[in-house]
């Protein structure tokens, strides 16, 4: 068996071995971090900066299960897609019925398209709007809860833009049924917790 962790380890990157012996450490067996410490060994890999990788890799290691521990329960999330559907119809309905005053009664593909395009620009510009400048839609707001990354920092605008897309995604809604986060939360690489 030690010859096999050896064989593995030989065969990775140094910065592999690092990461293996400081921040992913608690991923492997014993005979395999004793495998990667023997190879940084024969490999001449200063050691002196592992401290304080290791280090590093605590605190993140900190943040993460500080919002692990924080995570919002199934029924506040509910109540925030309740909420914030009921404010995004709102809203769209809103939308639809200044283009129908303004836009032209003619039954054209392009004015379809044009109303369907904004109506669905506001769905998404109420997340993007709420997220980047809050953390926070109105639902959130509600049952005190917010957008955070996956380590606890405040998102980008970026993060928040591919939340809102992936809310689009078909089974998104029902994501919820079989994982505890839902897809858009999964692929932005986000958490909502508790405020």
């Amino acid at each position: 068996m030690e010859n096999e962790f050896t064989d593995v380890m030989s065969q990775r990157t140094d910065r592999d071995l690092i990461q293996i012996v400081t921040s992913d450490r608690e991923k492997y067996q014993p005979e395999a971090l004793e495998a990667a410490d023997a190879e940084i060994k024969s490999r001449n890999i200063d050691t002196s900066t592992f401290n304080d990788l290791r280090e590093q890799s605590i605190i993140e290691r900190q943040k993460r299960d500080a919002v692990i521990s924080d995570l919002a329960p199934g029924h506040l999330r509910l109540v925030n897609h309740i909420i914030d559907l009921l404010v995004s119809y709102i809203l769209s309905m809103f939308v639809f019925l200044i283009c129908s005053l303004f836009l032209p009664e003619i039954e054209s593909p392009l004015v379809t398209i044009v109303v369907i395009l904004l109506v669905f620009g506001t769905f998404i510009s109420y997340y993007v709007i709420m997220e980047v400048a809050w953390q926070k839609t109105l639902g959130k707001f509600a049952t005190k809860t917010k957008v955070v990354l996956n380590n606890g920092e405040r998102p980008r605008e970026k993060d928040i833009v591919i939340r809102t897309l992936c809310r689009l995604i078909p089974f998104d809604r029902i994501s919820f049924l079989f994982m505890k986060q839902g897809f858009h939360d999964v692929l932005s690489k986000t958490k909502v917790i508790k405020d």
